[in-house]
């Protein structure tokens, strides 16, 4: 697949895996439509792709909010005339044990992460089909392999996947391109703006992410899988390895994994 002119939409692009896609598929020509709740951060990251010669339109909407993304798609459509790829890349996490957990706090998680992709995918959809283009979603390891204190994040995630092998078996008969790009831990900005027990945001990442793969990389991956159609894109050797591992071994990974997370700084564990 060749992105000139082609219309791309990428959800949540003010910042991280979605910024960086915004430039990955604008440096190859393609026009961006890039959406996010923050009028002052979305205008900041237009101007940023303006300047990069980058055809860009930028629209203020909420992901979980069905009457943004059905505006959103009604806008993209009369600008551009089309949508050739849809990237479903907004999202929020969550950290807090389930018992702690408000239930508001699931939902939000939930509306963003998985009703999010429901509604962008929906009114993008004709489009697509028409174009044979691309749907993306951007999930994670933990749709193959749940995360302690990540409840509602999880469930998002493991709740996209289904979908998307759902959605993907309906067009594919349609010239419809669907991935299911999964990173593994990446360095953004996911984890400072998680959400506590109580719906406040963390506030800083408990992890270290010097080491940690960049949303640049992602972009990168996520380009190069798109122009290859490929179904499944899952990033990192860890990522890797933790997917395979508990396919095979899954009573072994759930200690594997509390370990791991109980590791963390502030870890609600100890």
């Amino acid at each position: 697949m060749e992105f000139k002119n082609k219309v791309v939409v990428i959800t949540g692009a003010t910042s991280g895996i979605g910024a960086a896609c915004a430039y990955a598929f604008g440096r190859e020509g393609a026009k961006i439509a890039i959406t996010g709740r923050n009028a002052e951060k979305l205008a900041v990251e237009r101007e940023i792709l303006e300047e990069a010669g980058i055809d860009v339109l930028a629209i203020l909407a909420d992901a979980a909010s069905e009457l943004d993304n059905q505006k959103m798609a009604d806008e993209v459509l009369a600008v551009y005339g089309r949508i050739d790829i849809l990237i479903n890349n907004a999202g929020i996490s969550m950290r807090a044990l389930f018992q702690d957990l408000d239930l508001d706090v699931f939902k939000k998680v939930m509306d963003t992460n998985f009703w999010g992709t429901i509604y962008a995918t929906k009114y993008c959809l004709p489009s697509i089909m028409e174009n044979k283009g691309s749907i993306i979603g951007i999930s994670s390891i933990n749709g193959f392999r749940g995360t302690p204190a990540r409840t509602a994040y999880t469930a998002s995630k493991y709740a996209m996947n289904g979908f998307f092998e759902s959605l993907r078996t309906e067009v594919m008969h349609n010239g419809v391109h669907v991935l299911v790009a999964s990173p593994g831990f990446t360095a953004s900005n996911i984890r400072n703006n998680a959400l506590t027990a109580h719906g406040a945001s963390q506030g800083e990442s408990p992890r270290d992410e010097s080491n940690m793969m960049s949303p640049e990389d992602v972009a990168d991956a996520i380009l190069k899988a798109t122009k290859k159609r490929k179904r499944d894109l899952v990033l990192t050797t860890q990522g890797k390895l933790a997917v395979f591992l508990n396919k095979w071994i899954p009573g072994i990974m759930d200690g594997m994994v509390y370990r791991e997370m109980a590791k963390e700084p502030d870890s609600p564990f100890k």
